[in-house]
C-alpha cells in the first residue's frame, strides 16, 4: 500500500533513470503508461520538472514498476550520533549586545539581497514549459506547445507568447483571447478552475524567413496566488532553425524514420483543435524521405532510388 502523498510531490530524476535503464524501459514506453511526451520524461529524468502533481508520480511508478517512495527526492536524514545532541542544554555564547550587533546586521544583509534581486522574476505559481521543432521552413506551417503545471492557490493566469516578426498564427486550442499577428502576440487567459494543462498553437512561418537563421520565441505567464501580478518566464525551448526541413524531421536529414514518426503522432495527438497535415507526414514517411521545393516552398515525398542489381 503506497503512502498518503501530498498534492505536489519531488522526483529524484536520477533514481528515475537508474529504474528506467535497469528494466530495460524506453522513454516512449514510460511516456505512453504515464500519458505524457517523452520530452517530459527526459526533463523528469534531468530535474527540469522536480516538482510533479501526484497523479504523475503514481503513474510514473506503475510504469516503472516501483514503489513511489523509490522515485521521490529524499531529505537528508540525521545521523545517530547527532540526534542525542539535540537533548542536551544549549548554551547560549552571546551577549544581549552581540545579539542586537548581529541581528542589525542580519537586516542589512536583508535589505541588500532584496535590492540586488529587484530586477529578478518571482514565482507565478505557474510551471509553463515550450516545446519547438527542431526546424522550421519558409512559409511552412509548425506546431508549438506549451505544457502547464499550476499550484493549488493559483485561481486563474494569463499567458503570453511572443513568437517572431511576419509569422502567422493561424489556429489556437484553446483559441486565443488576444492576438496581433503583425507584433507577433498572442495572449490566453485560463479562467479559475479551468483545467488547462496544455495550450497548442499552429504558426505560418514568414515565407521571407532567410534560411540558416535562428527564430526566437519568448513568453511569460502573469498569476496572483499571493497578491503579486509579476510575471513568470516560459521555460523550455525558444529557439528553432529556420531550414528546409519538415518540423517532425528531428535531425534534418530529409527522412522522417520510424522513431520521429512515433513522436510526431505523439504531437499531433496533443495538437487536437489544430489542423496538422497528417497524409503529407504518412506519405512522406511511406515514401522513404521528401524534398522541399523552394519556389512552391511545399514538401514532397520522394522515394529514394533503388539499388542497381549486379549483372
Amino acid at each position: 500500500m503506497e503512502p498518503e502523498l501530498p498534492p505536489t510531490v519531488c522526483l529524484d530524476g536520477a533514481e528515475i533513470r537508474r529504474q528506467r535503464e535497469a528494466k530495460k524501459l524506453t522513454q516512449l514506453y514510460v511516456a505512453k503508461v504515464v500519458g505524457v511526451t517523452t520530452d517530459t520524461i527526459s526533463r523528469w529524468e534531468n530535474n527540469r520538472y522536480p516538482s510533479v502533481k501526484r497523479e504523475n508520480a503514481i503513474r510514473l511508478a506503475e510504469a516503472l514498476e516501483a514503489s513511489v517512495e523509490n522515485i521521490l527526492r529524499r531529505e537528508p536524514e540525521e545521523t545517530a550520533a547527532e540526534a542525542p545532541r539535540h537533548k542536551e542544554k544549549a548554551r547560549f555564547p552571546f551577549s544581549p549586545w552581540q545579539v542586537f550587533g548581529l541581528g542589525a546586521l542580519l537586516l542589512v544583509l536583508a535589505a541588500g539581497a532584496l535590492f540586488f534581486r529587484k530586477g529578478e522574476v518571482p514565482q507565478a505559481g505557474v510551471l509553463a514549459e515550450r516545446f519547438l521543432p527542431q526546424y522550421a521552413a519558409p512559409g511552412s506551417l509548425i506546431p508549438v506547445r506549451v505544457r502547464l503545471e499550476t499550484e493549488d492557490q493559483v485561481k486563474g493566469f494569463i499567458l503570453r507568447e511572443h513568437f517572431p516578426a511576419g509569422w502567422k498564427l493561424i489556429e489556437a486550442n484553446p483559441p486565443a483571447s488576444s492576438l496581433d499577428n503583425e507584433a507577433g502576440t498572442v495572449r490566453w487567459i485560463v479562467k479559475p478552475g479551468e483545467e488547462r494543462p496544455l495550450i497548442v498553437y499552429l504558426l505560418k512561418v514568414s515565407s521571407g524567413a532567410e534560411i540558416d537563421l535562428d527564430a526566437e520565441f519568448r513568453g511569460e505567464v502573469v498569476a496572483n496566488p499571493n497578491g503579486s501580478s509579476a510575471p513568470a518566464q516560459v521555460e523550455g525551448m525558444s529557439l528553432l532553425r529556420t531550414a528546409p526541413y519538415l518540423w517532425a524531421d528531428l535531425n534534418g536529414d530529409s527522412v522522417v524514420d520510424d522513431s520521429e514518426m512515433l513522436q510526431a503522432s505523439d504531437t499531433v495527438d496533443e495538437m487536437k483543435g489544430v489542423h496538422l497535415d497528417w497524409k503529407l507526414l504518412e506519405s512522406i514517411w511511406d515514401a522513404g524521405s521528401y524534398s522541399w521545393v523552394q519556389k512552391k516552398q511545399r514538401f514532397v515525398p520522394v522515394k529514394p532510388p533503388l539499388p542497381e542489381s549486379s549483372p
